[in-house]
This record gives C-alpha cells, structure tokens and sequence, in this order.
C-alpha cells in the first residue's frame, strides 16, 4: 500500500508537501539529497565520536609525559563538559545563521583544539586545549541532525539517521583501539594528530553542503543563558566526581556540588522561561512528546556508556575473562548495535510508527540485563555471550526515531534546537546513570566487605594488579562477593530500562 502523497509507481506527486512543510520527494530524490550531505555530515560525526573515546587509551602516556596525575581525568572531563555545553548554543546559532556555517565554525575549532593538543607541554594546556576542541566538538555531535533534517522529510529520517547513528557508535567503540595503537606507535601527540587532515578534508566535503539561510533578523544571543548552563553542566560534572570517590568527604562535596548544580538549573529554567529568545526553548520542549522523548535518550544512552564502563570490569573479575577473550567477547556488543540502529530505522520510516521500534528495544534490553543479574552467575561464559548480540541489537534500535521524532514535532524553525537538546540529554543521561550504577556497586560491596570495596575501587581504577597475589580460594571469594555487587548493579539498569519503556509508550506523538 503506497503512502497518500505517492502515486502508484511510489514517486511524489509533484508540488506536493507533508504536514510539516517539506515537499515530497521520491525516493530516489530522497537518496540523492542524503548522499549529498552524507560524506560531510559522516566524517565530521565520526572525529567527534572517536574523540570521545580515544583519549582513555592514551591517559597513562599523557601522565607520564606531563605528570600532575591527579589532573589527568580532566583530560576526558573538560572535553565532555565543553561539548555539553555548547551544543545547545550551536543549536540555536544554526537555527539563526544557518547549519552549513555553523558546521564550519565547529570544524575550525575542532581543529584548533587539536592541533593545541599536539603541541601542550603541561596538563594546563592540554586542559585548555581539549576546552576548545570539545566547543568545536559541540557541533560536530549536533549539527549532522539538523543538517540531515534539512535535506530529508520527517517521514525518511529514521533510516538514514540510523546509517549515521550507526557511524557514531562504530568511531566510539573504536577509538580505545585506535587510541592504543597510534599511542604505542608514534606518542599520545598522534591521537591528536590524526584529527588535523581528517578535518581538513571534513571542510573540503562541507562545501557541498547547500548554504540555506538561517534567520538571523533581530537576533539577540542569551549569554546569561549559556552561563548558566555551563554552570550547571560543571557542577554536575565535579558532583559526580566526587561522588565517584566513594568515600565520606567525597559524598559530601558532592552533595554542596550538587546544590549548586540544581540552583543553577532552576536558575536557568526560570530565565529562559522569561526572555524572548532563548538559548534552550524551554516553551517549545514543555510539549510531552519532547521532552519524554529526550528523557528516553538519556535512559538509553546511560545504559549503553553505563554497559560499556562496567562490563570489561565485570567478564575479568567475576568470569574470570582474559584480556585476550575480552575483545572478542565485547566485540558483539559494538558490532550488533549499528546493525539494530539500521533495521530500526528502515522498520520506522517503512511503517510511520516513531515509538514501537524503541520501546520493543527497551524492553529485550530489560529482560536481557535481568537475565545477566539473575543467571550470570549460573550460565558458563560461552552462553552468556549469546546475549550480547541481543542486547547490541536491541540498543541499536533505540537511537535512529527518537531524533527524528524530536524535530518532527519542534518543526523546521528548531531543527538545531531539538538536535541539541538530544544531545544535551544524551550526555546528561550517560554522566548520571554510569555515576549510579558506580554507586549501586560500591555500595553493596561497602555492605558485605569493605575491603572488597577498597579492592573494587581499584578494579574501577583500571589496575589490573588488582587480583594478583591473591590465593585461588580469596580470589573465588572476591569473585562471588563482586558478582552480588554486579547483580545489583544488572537490575538498577534494567530497572532504568523498565522506566524507559514506559516513558516510550506515552510519548504523545506515535506517528508522523
């Protein structure tokens, strides 16, 4: 059965527009749009995905080079607050002046940052210089959205969005390999490195891109508004932080933190509720198919940051996994996620339907992480794998609808906006679940031995010194005490996803 705004043959009536005031394209005009601004938007996504992650294999080179080792996680801290924050500005200002030229303004300081990166001679200014690189960064995480919004229809979205969602987690789930390799091969500068001629020929396939005019006007830029932000952002950031220490002091600077954090919220919330033009529209996001919708992307994006954190740490120390296996058994979980994302979204564009495919997804990824906390321990290894596929393939279908379902319903004056805001939540969503199932963790081993919790702490430390010395009978001890610990920890995500489901079911908008 063909759609009403297709004749018989499935090509577009002509003049014809859908309810959101795109025209009607073929599928063959569909496919050459999106692979006109597929190889900009592509590239520029996946260096903004493999900086996320490339970094974490080079921190112990980075601290022996600069030294100041207790500085290093800022490394990683002051990338990922810099891209939370300024995604919500590109947001807005490719709104006003235009994807394609925000996309450039991101590139450039992209670039930058790297190339500062390459030359830091001190912890201080590689700080500094990942700040810059993680404001280009901002962009490069959201403007491909809107950019993608601005070629395809509503309807077509999902299934080329799930093409590039797949791209994002394929370059995240590679850059500790590549990260190790370059490192080991040529210095930590080349991971930096390697990002300046990417870029180069990022900008070269932007020029492609058709310059739409954005609506500039009176534009009035809120720069209270980002303050508070950032604010927020920061302060949330150093809370978990602290809370990560898992020790008295660490929870009570976390909780002054955190104060601090939500008064700046709430802050923000009642600015941009009273100005004309704000940075985050808030009027806009208070429409339920929105914001449960950005709730759901934060749920979904927690439990894949949270499963990637725990699990390595899981398959050593309680299956007793070695280094060598554990690549091959994660492997599934990286490579199945791009293959759901890409079926999820031929299935949503197909059927219409935006919120089936990720609540079905939600569901089996609740079932399979209680069948982690319930049968992992009683199943051998080999069989526990199998699940991985399922899991991978279940995540993969929660990402390609729901940013096409938030810029369906923001219309085409918010592409950036509702591009943004997905962003925003999604990293919100990863700081905040991985920093509970952290705490689930050490909580329950801080209740049954708390030199079980010293030695896990340790563990989540990445030594993996952590066990040795051990005899086989305290190492068996330790491993039954931790695989108590990671069944609490399986459940309060599978708990979230239960959650996420629910939220799904009852996001208004269905259909497009």
């Amino acid at each position: 059965m063909t759609d009403a705004s297709e004749n018989a043959t499935g090509t577009a009536a002509p003049g014809m527009i859908d309810q959101g005031g795109h025209p009607i394209k073929s599928p063959q005009e569909t496919r050459r749009a999106f692979f006109r601004v597929f190889p900009a938007i592509m590239l520029s996504m996946f260096m903004a995905g493999l900086d996320t992650t490339i970094v974490a294999a080079a921190l112990p080179a980075i601290a022996g080079d600069l030294g100041e080792l207790e500085r290093i996680s800022w490394v990683v801290v002051s990338y990922l607050v810099a891209a939370t924050v300024s995604a919500p500005v590109y947001g807005r200002l490719g709104d006003v002046f235009g994807q394609r030229r925000m996309l450039f303004i991101g590139q450039a300081m992209f670039v930058t940052g790297a190339i500062c990166c390459v030359f830091s001679t001190s912890m201080t200014m590689l700080t500094i210089a990942r700040v810059v690189q993680g404001l280009g960064a901002g962009g490069l995480l959201t403007l491909w959205q809107s950019l993608v919004a601005e070629a395809i229809g509503p309807r077509e979205r999902p299934r080329y969005q799930g093409y590039l969602a797949a791209v994002f987690v394929i370059s995240s789930s590679s850059g500790p390999v590549v990260g190790g390799a370059l490192t080991a091969l040529f210095g930590w500068q080349a991971i930096f490195m390697v990002f300046i001629p990417l870029t180069v020929l990022a900008a070269v396939l932007a020029l492609r891109l058709e310059a739409k005019p954005g609506r500039a006007g009176k534009f009035r830029f809120d720069l209270l508004g980002a303050i508070l932000l950032t604010v927020f952002v920061v302060a949330l950031v150093l809370a978990l932080e602290q809370a990560q220490r898992f020790t008295a002091q660490g929870a009570w600077r976390a909780a002054m933190i955190g104060a601090v954090s939500l008064a700046a919220l709430a802050t923000l919330l009642w600015h941009e509720l009273r100005i004309e033009q704000p940075l985050v529209p808030i009027k806009a996001f208070r429409n339920p198919s929105i914001w449960r919708a950005n709730l759901f992307g934060a749920l979904t994006n927690g439990c894949l940051v949270a499963v990637v954190t725990f699990m390595p740490i899981y398959l050593q120390a309680v299956r007793g996994v070695g280094p060598g296996e554990l690549g091959l058994m994660l492997l599934p979980m990286t490579g199945f996620v791009p293959v759901g994302a890409t079926l999820a979204g031929r299935i949503v564009t197909r059927s219409g339907h935006l919120t089936a495919a990720p609540a079905v997804g939600a569901g089996v990824l609740a079932v399979v992480l209680a069948l982690f906390a319930f049968f992992g321990g009683q199943v051998s290894t080999t069989t526990l794998a199998f699940l991985f596929p399922i899991y991978a393939l279940a995540l993969g279908a929660c990402f390609p609808s729901i940013p096409a379902l938030v810029q369906h319903v923001a219309g085409p004056k918010l592409l950036g906006a509702a591009a943004a805001s997905i962003q925003v939540s999604r990293s919100l969503g990863s700081a905040l679940l991985t920093a509970m199932v952290g705490a689930a963790l050490f909580a329950t081993t801080a209740a049954a031995d708390p030199q079980l919790a010293a030695l896990f702490t340790r563990l989540i430390q990445h030594d993996s010194t952590a066990l040795a010395g051990l005899d086989p009978a305290h190492i068996a001890e330790v491993r039954a005490g931790l695989g108590d610990a990671f069944r609490t920890a399986f459940l309060v995500v599978s708990g979230f996803m239960v959650v996420a489901m629910g939220v799904c079911l009852t996001i208004p908008q269905k259909r497009f």
